[in-house]
């Protein structure tokens, strides 16, 4: 029995995908996030030391952080469970608290859960998990490809640290293949292949940061040569199913084409920005990459100044997204000439920003007691929503009245230029401003 299980496990092993196989085993072998798991590194302390939290990893997928957890459990001889919120359920979640008591009972084991796609948890299942984390039963840690701010009620948010996940950089991209390559335990070091740097850097470049894309990419190539070949571009395009970019080694010409399309919207030259979407969508660029760009644009460098732009670009998405290539390039097209003759205002763009700023300096401020939501009798006692003026109850529904905290009052982040639509926009706050400060007087 011994022989034929080693011998199954052989059998898995070489079954299993080779994104898998390659994953690391411990956090000297893990290959980028160098900010969150470096030298010095809080959260390579708290391992060391064995003084874990409570976490949620926040970031793209393929960027390692089912993996850092099964490591982080290993290099602390924790007990790990690991459920997906996809298809778990709050009965799951329970049996897992009864292993756990079991663990630290019997075997003095801590238990560390990992939740894939924590998001997908809805209020009631997330709060399954409070009392546990609260008492230390578990080290909770999370994963999620979503911002968590939204997604993970505040009391479990509290309780744990948010650590953040970067895509892979291309450098790190191409670490990874080559151990793969070379890597005769786990990866396809057996079959002797070599690979040509124009294909690794496609095959890079095809990943945009997702390690586990990249493993899968190189797989794919893998199986279309024999044992001691070479995986040359033409071999990649054909695994990828996607044609390369004409760029060098890091990509520079892959973002010069598109920072060349952005400057000629925003420097509103229909012909320049025809001329470098067609240059790409010719290099085989994803148009899907192009239209998030625009998209972007609309708001950044149009904003409010046409309205309209932001519609014509989602429009320009979902009908690339019905039709495909090539018909859908004219999509591309005329949202390019639309976007490159709008009127520009960047007030949008730079106006958030000076709110983010504002909150990094400022942290939660506490919303103004009246303009609080006020439900209940206890909240209108506490004065939840005291002192609240309806605005339809005034002349041109205009009354004066401070809506930001008491330590923002009278800033201003949002000033519409005097182009296009946001000029109207301009009219109207000038007379609102005059209109409340002549009801201030009264």
């Amino acid at each position: 029995m011994d022989l034929f299980d080693e011998g199954h496990k052989e059998i898995e092993t070489v079954a299993r995908p080779l994104a898998d196989r390659m994953r690391p085993e411990t956090l000297d072998d893990f290959q980028g996030q160098s900010r969150l798991i470096g030298p010095g590194s809080l959260l390579r302390r708290a391992i060391a030391e064995d003084n874990l939290f409570s976490m949620i990893f926040w970031g793209p997928p393929g960027s390692g952080k089912t993996t850092l957890a099964r490591i982080i459990a290993r290099e602390t001889k924790s007990h790990f469970e690991t459920i997906s919120a996809v298809l778990a359920g709050v009965k799951d979640i329970k049996a897992i608290i009864e292993e756990a008591k079991t663990q630290l009972r019997h075997h003095r084991n801590r238990t560390i859960l990992f939740v894939d796609e924590i998001h997908r948890f809805n209020k009631a299942q997330q709060d399954a998990f409070l009392p546990h984390v609260e008492s230390g039963l578990i080290t909770l840690i999370g994963a999620t490809t979503e911002n968590p701010s939204f997604e993970v009620i505040s009391p479990l948010l509290s309780r744990a640290r948010v650590m953040v996940l970067e895509p892979y950089s291309s450098d790190d991209l191409t670490t990874i293949l080559r151990r793969a390559l070379n890597d005769e335990m786990r990866g396809l070091g057996t079959l002797s292949l070599s690979v040509d740097n124009e294909a690794l850097d496609h095959m890079v470049w095809a990943a945009d940061g997702d390690a586990r894309t990249a493993l899968n990419n190189l797989e794919a190539a893998a199986a279309l040569v024999g044992k001691g070949e070479t995986i040359t571009l033409s071999i990649a395009e054909e695994a990828l199913q996607r044609k390369a970019l004409q760029y060098d080694k890091k990509g520079e010409e892959h973002y010069n084409l598109i920072s060349a399309l952005h400057k000629s919207l925003r420097g509103s030259d229909p012909d320049a920005a025809l001329y470098w979407l067609g240059r790409m969508l010719e290099a085989g660029e994803d148009p899907l990459f192009i239209l998030r760009r625009m998209i972007r644009f609309a708001s950044e460098d149009v904003g409010n100044a046409d309205p309209t732009a932001l519609g014509v670009a989602v429009s320009a998405l979902q009908a690339f997204q019905f039709i495909g290539l090539p018909e859908g390039e004219l999509a591309l097209a005329q949202t390019a000439v639309y976007l490159a003759t709008a009127p520009k205002s960047n007030a949008l763009y730079t106006g958030f920003g000076r709110v983010k700023g504002d909150i990094r300096k400022t942290g939660t401020l506490p919303v103004p007691l009246h303009i609080r939501n006020a439900p209940t009798r206890l909240m209108k006692d506490l004065g939840y929503g005291r002192g609240y003026k309806y605005a339809h109850d005034f002349p041109d529904a205009q009354v004066p009245q401070e809506y930001l905290p008491e330590e923002l009052r009278g800033q201003v982040y949002y000033s519409p230029t005097s182009r296009g639509y946001e000029k109207v926009i301009k009219d109207r706050i000038d007379k609102w401003y005059t209109l409340r400060r002549k009801l201030r007087v009264k």
